[in-house]
């Protein structure tokens, strides 16, 4: 039997005893009051986040995979998070990957006991082929769900990068992993509620591991998403402004450029400040690793 109270998402929160008799105001203003305090616990831990961000591109720049696994919460905010990279960065659709315990089912409905199983977080992996150049980050908010913890114990087998995100310091998974992210936002507002602030806790992790990744493997010029995909007319029209200001020109001029390298914002930028041509402005950018910076000689 697990001991409940030894998990820090499992303690019991002082301040919202009366949650279910106050208000609906007071309700969502003590529950606004909880979520205040992530983004400070997330702080204390921006060390280790920015380590697993630097790990992490180096191992992706070298052919390497991030690859999330969780259950339940974890286990879907890694496919939300895995999912928004291809068309945000133009990343190639293996490049980030999410598993959940129970498989394609358990996105939209728990697959009880899925996450109990060490084997099938092994097998899981198994499955994608795991490689020493791989990163395998394991999600999960109380650090002890054992779907993750076996798929952890066989990416260090394998010789990949680990990674933990928990909201439980000292936990399993945290201690497991090469680097472990454990911030400690405090008790639920309702007990052992885990997808409040622990899910928020650990997306905004999530948000800043794979957009940090992203920004050190060039896809992105100051602040600028220079590899989104043109997927959509929305996309098209973003794709016009980003070269428009990158390269501050008019959208006029920009969309020109664009039109002439398939609508590539990167290729477009270097033609733009280089005054060359598509083929140019392409080598300029392999030779400088993707960095649009780089690539037109101005480091900001």
């Amino acid at each position: 039997m697990v001991d409940l109270n030894r998990i820090a998402t499992e303690q019991r929160n002082p301040d919202t005893l009366d949650i279910d008799r106050v208000s609906t105001l007071e309700m969502v203003t003590e529950i606004n009051r909880e979520d205040a305090k992530i983004a400070k616990a997330v702080e204390q831990i921006l060390p280790s986040i920015a380590e697993a961000i630097d790990q992490t591109a180096l191992r992706l720049r070298n052919g390497g995979r991030l690859i999330y696994v969780g259950a339940g919460t974890s286990g879907r905010l890694g496919i939300l998070d895995a999912s928004e990279c291809p068309p945000t960065y133009s990343a190639p659709p293996e490049m980030v990957q999410g598993l959940i315990a129970g498989g394609y089912p358990a996105i939209f409905k728990a697959v009880e006991g899925a996450e109990d199983s060490r084997e099938l977080g092994k097998t899981d992996l198994e499955g994608l082929h795991l490689s020493e150049k791989d990163v395998v980050c394991g999600l999960a908010a109380s650090g002890r769900t054992p779907y993750v913890l076996g798929a952890i114990a066989y990416a260090r087998e394998i010789g990949a990068l680990t990674l933990g995100v928990t909201c439980s310091p000292g936990s399993e998974v945290d201690t497991l992993a090469d680097i472990g992210m454990s911030p400690l936002p405090g008790p639920e507002a309702i007990t052992g509620s885990t997808r409040m602030k622990s899910g928020t806790a650990q997306k905004m992790i999530l948000n800043m591991l794979s957009t940090g990744v992203m920004v050190r493997l060039g896809k992105v010029y100051s602040n600028l998403m220079v590899d989104v995909q043109p997927s959509n007319e929305k996309l098209v029209h973003r794709c016009v402004r980003i070269v428009s200001q990158a390269a501050e020109v008019t959208p006029e001029k920009a969309e020109e450029a664009l039109k002439a390298c398939d609508y590539h914002c990167k290729t477009a930028i270097v033609m733009i400040a280089r005054s060359c041509g598509r083929q140019e402005a392409e080598e300029l950018l392999t030779e400088n690793g993707g960095l649009v910076a780089e690539a037109i000689g101005k480091k900001l």
